[in-house]
């Protein structure tokens, strides 16, 4: 029979596709050291308790990836052991659990080989994993046995009203529960991507577990105050709702407030940045003034209740003004000479002399005790000082004597500079040289003594304390006595 040109191409295109099938066949899906023993693997034996539904060639896997397949599972004296023929080239650590698990709900159980430590060595031919690394699943007969069970013991009419119940809790809320499964899946793709950095918190979250457990103390009393808390909202439901209810309302007032006060809210908000600094050093202060305030508007008060529901024309306060003149008297140490001092008559305003003019005696004089050497230093406490400067510094406090002559130039302390002079109008000729200051002292009523314009000390013994009480007139004009 002579074939065709055309059979024979077919002929020979079916064997070339006949030998690539029968190659792929043995080669790749077959496999020959599968055919081989002790070619390309190596056999591994795991005890375990019992079966669990295990069988010959099923699946072994190794972190999720197929490694081999059981070669024979048989009774022993002590339960079931089963042979395991895993692939060459792949090093298993030898530190490791086996578990039996089931890959659906039909069964098809396999293998899976989790390592618990990955340093040590790999597993080799001839090793066995003891039965103590091992575990199978629970028995699907006893699972199902104990659920039929635990339905029994419930009332069919509880159980019904718990199923009514989970259908009105869920019915509708298939989208929602879709968004929350996918969502899930998301987070846990995610999270199978940031494995590292998961794992890296797990494994570092010991420090913070043991900082829980030592302020366990301070976590009860927090929830116990947050538990006051919550319980006062409760007892204070009302209000809370009337809060809830008008705040709207209230934040709408307080928005158009600001919209009112836009122009000039940024002022006044500047200026007060431009004071808080002095508010803040002078915060003792301001804290004093407030308590003492309410004492002495208690105080003002006071003062009028005497006078109170009278007949007299005028109310007022009801004060005794004792007058007491010169005592003590002015302080003049410190400010210009009497040379340079103005009449209360004029009133002009002249250049103020360079320098700081105040009361320059000891801090502890009895004159001008709350003169401005006096004041307290904000920043540095216990210390006092005329000026702000002085205060930041470490200069002290100097006074230019101690009485009540005037002394020196109130910028020249203890340095010998000349009296300030104040500056002359335009056009005034230059005067001639100073008069000599004229120095005062006050008289002394126990002795009668007093110091003169000429320097000298004078005694009017008869105006004395111990002077004869009766007293002429001629006596009272004799010129005094000079010592």
């Amino acid at each position: 029979m002579r074939l065709s040109r055309q059979i024979w191409l077919k002929l020979g295109a079916f064997t070339l596709v006949s030998i690539v099938a029968g190659w792929v066949t043995v080669f790749d899906y077959i496999k020959p050291e599968n055919l081989i023993p002790g070619v390309g693997h190596y056999t591994v034996t795991i005890e375990l308790p019992e079966s669990g539904g295990l069988y010959k060639s099923g699946n072994v896997t190794y972190r999720g990836t197929e490694v081999g397949r059981v070669q024979d599972v048989r009774l022993t004296s002590t339960g079931v052991a089963a042979v395991l023929s895993l692939k060459s080239g792949i090093d298993i650590p030898s530190d490791l659990d086996a578990q039996v698990h089931s890959q659906s709900s039909v069964g098809e159980q396999y293998v899976a080989l989790l390592p618990r430590d990955g340093n040590s060595r790999p597993l080799r031919q001839g090793d066995v994993i003891p039965r103590s690394r091992t575990s199978v699943p629970v028995d699907i007969n006893s699972l199902l046995d104990a659920t039929n069970t635990a339905l029994a013991a419930i009332p069919h009419d509880n159980l019904k009203t718990v199923i009514d119940e989970s259908y009105i809790a869920v019915g509708g809320l298939g989208p929602e529960i879709r968004r929350i499964i996918k969502g899930s899946t998301a987070l846990a793709i995610d999270a199978r991507k940031n494995l590292d950095p998961l794992t890296n918190l797990i494994d570092q979250s010991q420090p913070v577990l043991d900082s829980q457990a030592d302020t366990s103390s301070s976590i009860r009393a927090w929830t116990a105050n947050l538990a006051t808390v919550t319980g006062e909202l409760q007892t204070q439901d009302s209000a809370v709702a009337g809060l809830l209810e008008k705040g709207a309302q209230a934040a709408d007032e307080a928005r158009r407030l600001f919209e009112r006060l836009q122009p000039t809210l940024p002022i006044v908000l500047a200026n007060l940045v431009s004071v808080d600094q002095v508010a803040i050093t002078y915060r003792n202060d301001i804290e004093q003034l407030l308590v003492l305030l309410p004492q002495g508007t208690a105080m003002m008060a006071g003062a009028l209740v005497p006078n109170l529901d009278t007949k007299q024309p005028y109310r007022g306060f009801y004060l005794d003004f004792s007058l007491n003149l010169n005592l003590p008297p002015p302080c003049t140490t410190g400010f210009l000479p009497v040379q340079q001092r103005r009449v209360a008559t004029e009133v002009d305003y002249p250049p103020r002399p360079a320098g700081d003019l105040y009361c320059r005696v000891p801090q502890d004089s009895l004159w001008d005790v709350r003169g401005v050497r006096n004041t307290p230093c904000e920043t540095v406490p216990g210390k006092r000082a005329p000026t702000v400067k002085m205060c930041e510094s470490d200069e002290q406090y100097v006074p230019l004597n101690d009485g009540m002559n005037w002394k020196g130039d109130p910028n020249a302390t203890l340095s010998g500079q000349g009296i300030p002079q104040l500056p002359a109008p335009p056009g005034t000729p230059s005067p001639g040289p100073a008069p000599p200051p004229i120095a005062a002292l006050t008289y002394d009523p126990a002795t009668g003594t007093y110091l003169g314009p000429d320097g000298h000390l004078y005694t009017q013994a008869n105006l004395a304390h111990n002077a004869p009480k009766e007293q002429t007139w001629q006596s009272m004009l004799m010129p005094p006595t000079g010592n």
